[in-house]
């Protein structure tokens, strides 16, 4: 009834003019039910627009006919502000002037070095001297050829100068440079401090490994007891091992959790990498490298091996042995044979004499 009365009075003050009472509150109920109490004066400003109330003496001949008029009116100026208010955002970052954004992109793709195209160097504070990346710098002062005591890598969190690659001015680590306003990479991470251009890599910012990962965050997952990022496909089928990623490569000794290169995950839950993995199968090796359990199905292989043992004479039918079978961990006594021993239990050839 507050509500009821509080329109009527801004309706009447408006100067407008009703053969009656009755109009009056036939006009406010229809208004009261289109919209909010909110938005009363922008209805009640578009109604007196369309009817010119108070500015001409007329007569109401039809205040249903005028009453829908006012809903379409009210209901398209909401419908409107809605879709002012979900766009606001978009528009605001779109609405660029067309010179600035043209030097926002000047030499995109047209900079950086062999880890990332980006537009400006950074200075290591550790060594106080400029490199294109961080990589750049760790290849070179920590390589073989430096004396080992003066050997170091820089940590990327510790980047706090860049110089842009278009003016060559040093500043903070920012975005877009402070003199010349071009971007200096158009993905960038403020707490990696890592700036690429290429943003065709996906990258995205992991809160739980605490560094920037490549290939989309939609397609990864990060497993807080192996403490990495792993693509989604293994989310319900990997074995967990606690910090599987933060130890060397067991094939070529780099460090696997910050590597550059791609990474596999075994079916025993210990990382390599990929690359590394392809030379031990180029050599016939195909049980992990630290727990000796098989790194793919080799069903197909056991058979074919028992089809050949099948057909080689044993001398010693009378010795037997204890095995351990490095994939399902199950001991048995088996009958000793030259070339290799069958578990009883998952019929792996894959074991150890015990």
């Amino acid at each position: 009834m507050e509500k009821f009365l509080l329109l009527k009075m801004k309706l009447l003050s408006a100067g407008a003019r009703y053969p009656d009472s009755a109009s009056c509150d036939c006009l406010v109920i229809n208004l009261l039910g289109l919209c909010r109490l909110e938005l009363f004066d922008i209805a009640l400003f578009l109604w007196c627009k369309t009817f010119k109330m108070g500015a001409m003496d007329v007569q109401l001949e039809s205040t249903a006919v005028q009453h829908g008029q006012a809903k379409i009116n009210v209901e398209e100026h909401a419908l409107v502000s809605l879709l002012s208010d979900e766009k606001y955002a978009t528009e605001k970052t779109e609405d660029v002037d067309p010179d600035d954004y043209e030097k926002l992109e000047e030499g995109i793709m047209q900079y950086g070095c062999a880890h990332y195209r980006r537009r400006c160097r950074i200075r290591a504070p550790c060594c106080n001297e400029i490199f294109d990346c961080r990589h750049c710098h760790n290849e070179t002062k920590n390589s073989i050829k430096i004396d080992a005591v003066k050997r170091h890598e820089l940590p990327r969190h510790e980047v706090q100068q860049v110089i842009c690659s278009l003016c060559g001015t040093e500043q903070e680590v920012r975005q877009v440079c402070i003199s010349c306003g071009v971007c200096m990479g158009k993905y960038f991470c403020e707490v990696c401090k890592l700036f690429d251009d290429d943003v065709s890599k996906q990258q995205y910012h992991c809160n739980g490994c605490g560094i920037c990962r490549i290939g989309g965050k939609e397609n990864f997952f990060h497993c807080s007891k192996c403490g990495c990022c792993y693509s989604i496909v293994l989310k319900n089928s990997h074995a967990c091992v606690e910090g599987a990623m933060h130890h060397d490569c067991p094939i070529c000794f780099e460090y696997l959790f910050e590597s550059t290169n791609d990474v596999s995950v075994l079916p025993c839950g210990h990382t390599i990498h990929v690359k590394c993995l392809r030379e031990m199968e180029e050599h016939c090796q195909f049980a992990c490298p630290l727990c000796s359990k098989s790194v793919c199905d080799m069903s197909k292989a056991w058979e074919r091996l028992d089809e050949e043992l099948a057909t080689i004479s044993d001398t010693c039918d009378n010795k037997m042995v204890r095995i351990l079978c490095n994939d399902c961990g199950a001991t048995s006594e088996v009958q000793f044979h030259l070339i290799a021993h069958k578990c009883q239990k998952c019929k792996s050839y894959n074991t150890r004499q015990i």
